[in-house]
């Protein structure tokens, strides 16, 4: 079984606590048992929904907009993966001196437009990130971003399903109002959270994965009979 090393947007699940505020909780060895069932599979925990659809549709809109609203002139999706040890992963934007992260929200409702306080998952990606690549600034980016037509007829179905009434036109015509926001002015449509490299974090991240790699030796141990029928096949 290869070393176990954390994705930078999964460090958040790793870095639960138990009660006591000092070991890892069942949010982290759950995760670690459902790793290890994706290696003796060799399969991956797939999760899909309505808002990872959005956040991957309306991708390079974000993109674009930011490079706008942030005047950078222009911004590329990278496509680059790095790892070192510890942990792996791949930026959305990587520019001279910055990361930016780019995040889709669903609607105005779930969009951080008032919020100060930074989502704690994304600090922890945001800090895995800089570590990989080697840059001490990032950028948090929320956008509110037109729900795609699909999606908007998706939704507006599935509505018209639960009520057991037909889709219309005026019904259709009300989620795409709903659902869009080009009356809307820019401001209220980008939130920026900034924030640097905490190395003292990045080495709790550290300890955290070898903690990790131990607890994965120990349910290894304790089912060392069925993993030797298998190895000895």
């Amino acid at each position: 079984m290869k070393k176990f090393k954390i994705r930078c947007s999964q460090i958040g699940k790793i870095m639960a606590n138990d009660t006591s505020g000092k070991r890892m909780g069942k949010t982290c060895e759950s995760y670690l048992k459902d790793w290890i069932k994706s290696e003796l599979y060799a399969k991956d925990k797939v999760f899909t929904s309505k808002y990872t659809d959005k956040g991957n549709l309306v991708e390079q809109d974000s993109i674009d907009f930011i490079a706008d609203q942030l005047n950078y002139g222009m911004l590329f999706k990278n496509e680059k993966s790095f790892e070192n040890d510890y942990l792996k992963g791949t930026p959305d934007i990587i520019t001279r001196d910055t990361i930016i992260d780019a995040k889709n929200s669903w609607d105005c409702f779930t969009f951080p437009i008032l919020e100060d306080k930074i989502n704690k998952d994304y600090y922890l990606q945001g800090q895995g990130y800089m570590d990989l690549v080697g840059i001490e600034n990032y950028k948090l980016v929320y956008c509110l971003t037109d729900t795609p037509e699909d999606l908007i007829i998706k939704e507006a179905q599935y509505d018209c399903n639960k009520k057991g009434i037909d889709l219309d036109d005026k019904i259709l015509n009300n989620f795409i109002k709903a659902m869009t926001y080009k009356g809307t002015d820019n401001l209220l449509k980008i939130k920026v959270y900034e924030f640097k490299k905490d190395q003292e974090l990045i080495n709790s991240i550290y300890e955290r994965v070898e903690q990790c790699r131990e607890y994965i030796e120990s349910i290894i141990d304790q089912n060392m009979e069925l993993f030797n029928k298998i190895y000895d096949k």
